[in-house]
Parts: C-alpha cells; structure tokens; sequence
C-alpha cells in the first residue's frame, strides 16, 4: 500500500529514542516498542515481572526521554487515596479551602508496584484512568493532554499485596510483561557492569521527544488507514473470547477500541501511515491477556491468558 503521510522526520525521532534506551537497558526491544506504543495510543501500560528486570528503569528512562512532567508514586500498603490524589486544606488567611494536588497530576506517572497498596487505593485511579480527571469535594481538576500512567507490579510475591481489580486492569490499554533476559543479553549487562565503561547516568539523560512532537504524532493516528477488513477481524477476534470454552469472562467493546488504537500506534511506529494484519497480531496478546478470566479447567491445564489469546486468533481468518 502506498503511504500517504510523510513520517520521517518522526520515524528518525523514534530511532534516537530507542537508541537511547538500549544505551541504558540490554535488549528488551518488544517491551520498548509495546510501552512507546501505549504512550503513542493514549493509553496505560501495566509493565509486569519479577523484581530486578529494569520495569521501574524502563519506565523513568522512557519518562526523561520524552520532555514532559513526571511523578513516581511508590504505592505501599499504608497509602491513602489523598496521598495520591491530594487534599483540600483550610487556608485561614483567606478563610478558605485550597486543593494542594498530589503526584498523580504530571503527564507521566510511574506508579510503582501498584498491586502493594489496598483496594481503596486502586479504586482513587479508575476515574482518572479512563476520565483524565479526579474529582474531590465537588470540584473537577483535568489532566493534561498527555497525560499517562505506567504501572509496575511483581506477579509472584504474594505477601503484602493485593489483586488489582477487574475494572482497573480494563483501563490499562496493554498489559506487558518483561521476561528475563537472554544468555547473550546477561553477558552484556555483566561486562557493562564490570567495565563501567557504556554505564550510563538516568540524571544525564536528555530529553529526545517534545511534548508537542508527541501530540503531534498522536494527531496523526486519525490519518492512518484501517480496511474495514481489517475492524472485522478485530471483532472475530474478540468475539472469539466470548464464545471460548477456555475463558470464563471474554473481552468487552473496550478491548476492540483498544485493540484498533494499540495497531494503528504501533503502525505508526514503524514508520507506517496503514495498518496491517501483523500489527494487530503482534499487539492483541497484550491487550487481551489482562482482560480475559480463564476456565478453572483451562488455569489447571496450563494454559495462560496469552497462550488463548495466540490459540483463539489462529482460529480467526486472516484477511488478505
């Protein structure tokens, strides 16, 4: 297919972006492109995996890289709802309320180990998640254009965490996980570590991508082109988790919308005005896994959330 925009110039930002990540973090090149995707789709990421693989590095380095607000809030199991959101405060000056705002107001926000803190805590995000606004004692406060959230969370320790939510897990656009690293991959972390020679500093890191880049490459995402062959096989394949013997709860029309924007971004990203059946491949793993619950059968035979994914998109025609 013919390509209709000019995207170089942002194809070349994005390189040097990547560039720069690598420079810091041995491989992990998918989970860079699945976060970067996010981010360019105007949606959160739930980056996954055990502790000691780079997800809360990846997640400032990518912040620095991108010249925009960022906030970290380390989410424990004694945080309140006003610890993230802020609070109204008496000002006897004026005789007065003023709002003093809390971390999650900045365009990129790390929340960090997301699943340490409880249930009322998770429950102060899903407004702002799928809103872009909180509301508090009757006044409404809006987020900024690009406004984004990138959690972390550890899938295997179990003491002092709580399950998130199932409505808060369907307002993260993807759910990625970061597995460990290759033999190769180790062996460069190592000589990187013993040399110090390519260490290089988060605080000298400079910003790559402006803010007004970004939303100008967002803009874009109206312009890129999807076949209605292409929205039909989205459907097929979220109906297909609906009627799945393997999955007690399928996908929602959310997941559809999510799933049309994760591929039109990613198209984007690899420098393409169209979108392809590979893109929508690629990116449904990780828009679906966190929104399917599976069988006590499935779970039991071993399957995963993404395994299904894989299985019931084979099941779907691909268009030509």
């Amino acid at each position: 297919m013919e390509q209709r925009i000019d995207l170089t110039h942002f194809s070349e930002r994005i390189a040097q972006l990547k560039a720069e990540i690598a420079a810091i973090i041995v491989g992990q090149e998918q989970t860079v492109d699945l976060v970067l995707t996010t981010i360019l789709a105007n949606g959160h990421a739930l980056i996954e995996g055990v502790p000691g693989v780079a997800k809360t590095l990846l997640a400032k380095l990518t912040a620095r890289l991108i010249d925009a607000d960022f906030s970290r809030i380390q989410f424990t199991p004694d945080l309140m709802p006003s610890d993230v959101l802020g609070t109204t405060v008496f000002n006897m000056q004026r005789s007065e309320f003023d709002f003093h705002r809390g971390p999650i107001f900045a365009d990129l926000v790390l929340v960090d180990e997301i699943n340490r803190a409880p249930a009322k805590t998770q429950a102060a995000l899903f407004e702002v998640m799928e809103e872009r606004q909180i509301s508090i004692d009757g006044s409404t406060y809006r987020m900024g254009e690009l406004y984004t959230i990138l959690a972390t969370q550890n899938p295997v320790e179990q003491e002092g965490t709580y399950k998130l939510p199932e409505a808060q897990l369907d307002r993260f656009l993807m759910k990625i996980t970061m597995e460990y690293p290759s033999l190769e991959e180790e062996v460069a972390i190592l000589e990187r570590h013993h040399t110090r020679a390519e260490l290089v500093r988060l605080a000298d890191v400079k910003p790559i991508l402006s803010r007004s880049e970004l939303l100008s490459l967002r803009a874009l995402m109206q312009e890129v082109f999807v076949d209605r062959t292409l929205l039909q096989y989205i459907a097929l394949i979220v109906q297909q988790t609906r009627t799945s013997k393997s999955v007690y709860l399928g996908a929602s029309p959310r997941a559809s919308v999510a799933l049309l924007q994760a591929s039109k971004a990613y198209a984007l990203l690899q420098g393409r005005d169209f979108v392809t059946p590979e893109d929508i491949k690629f990116v449904a793993p990780y828009v679906l896994q966190h929104r399917l619950i599976l069988t006590a059968e499935a779970e039991m035979e071993g399957y995963s959330a993404v395994k299904v994914t894989r299985r019931l998109m084979d099941k779907v025609e691909v268009p030509k």
